[in-house]
């Protein structure tokens, strides 16, 4: 029998052992959790799963969730390790075990807190994707042409990947953001932090014509804030850059399994270590806030 199908027949005892009274128990300090800190509707439903899951295994030891030890506790974890559980599924159920024994030490249920001596399994630190700069030319020039379309996702791409811009950045950037004659965008990050990005040659080009050729023929008279808008007049979507994007990629011969628009942030960061940029100044054309965030281009650099 597979090491899958043995965990999948072990969850299955482990379910169907608890009791309408631990179900309770737990769906009580779910509320209290969700009172306390706001968790979203998926972090509830994996805190339950989780809680469940030590349930069933607690009650094979003829115990409670209140009786549990630090013993159980590792005994339960080793034995997840085993099964072939993530580290990162581990990491969250040791979220759910100290948000829960945290609630039962202050209300008294319980005098020692049985998960205060484990730890957080160590996350392996993604290394985000990237591509050539053979494959972004490709995906750059691909589908060349004077149709408004075309115009407008070059003068899209050409500035998200000259920019290093979010998804959300680009298609939420107002047209007043844009100083054409410094040749520099004003973008509104995250937590609302504004920064000064210089978009370059090709990238000012491509925006020019898109603003001169197809930009007022789509607005007309109406008075539109963002920059980019679809043929229709209204503000591009991430949905619709995305697609856009995939059917791009297929064009330029890149696989589309490996474009997003976040690999083309990416890919500018990557690109601009590998010409000598300093670290330091692509966190601020990042829009980092710590310079750690920035530092996991370096290991894409060096490979």
């Amino acid at each position: 029998m597979s090491t899958k199908t043995n965990a999948i027949r072990q969850r299955a005892r482990t379910r169907a052992a608890v009791d309408a009274g631990t179900v309770q128990q737990v769906e009580a300090a779910l509320e209290r959790l969700w009172a306390e800190h706001g968790l979203s509707t998926a972090t509830l439903a994996g805190y339950r799963r989780d809680l469940l899951g030590l349930a069933g295994f607690l009650d094979t030891r003829g115990k409670g969730l209140d009786a549990a030890t630090q013993a159980d506790l590792f005994d339960y974890l080793s034995w997840r390790v085993s099964q072939g559980y993530a580290a990162k599924s581990n990491a969250r159920l040791l979220s759910s075990l100290r948000g829960f024994y945290a609630l039962k030490k202050r209300s008294g249920a319980m005098s020692e807190d049985p998960t205060r001596l484990l730890d957080m399994p160590r996350l392996p630190r993604p290394v985000p994707k990237a591509l050539s700069e053979s494959q972004v030319e490709a995906l750059l020039r691909a589908d060349a042409g004077e149709a408004p379309e075309q115009i407008t996702l070059r003068a899209m791409l050409e500035l998200m990947y000259a920019c290093g811009l979010r998804v959300t950045e680009l298609v939420d950037l107002p047209a007043a953001a844009v100083n054409l004659r410094q040749g520099l965008l004003r973008v509104m990050g995250k937590g609302s932090k504004e920064r000064l990005v210089p978009m370059g040659e090709e990238a000012q080009h491509w925006l020019e014509r898109y603003l001169q050729q197809v930009r007022p023929a789509r607005v007309g008279k109406r008075a539109v804030a963002v920059l980019f808008v679809d043929a229709g007049g209204h503000a591009m979507t991430r949905q619709q850059f995305w697609s856009a994007l995939k059917r791009r990629a297929q064009l330029a011969g890149v696989d589309p399994a490996r474009v997003s628009p976040h690999v083309l942030r990416h890919s500018f960061a990557t690109h601009l270590l590998n010409h000598g940029a300093d670290l330091r100044a692509l966190q601020m054309l990042l829009g980092h806030s710590s310079l750690s965030s920035t530092q996991i281009y370096t290991l894409i650099a060096k490979e």
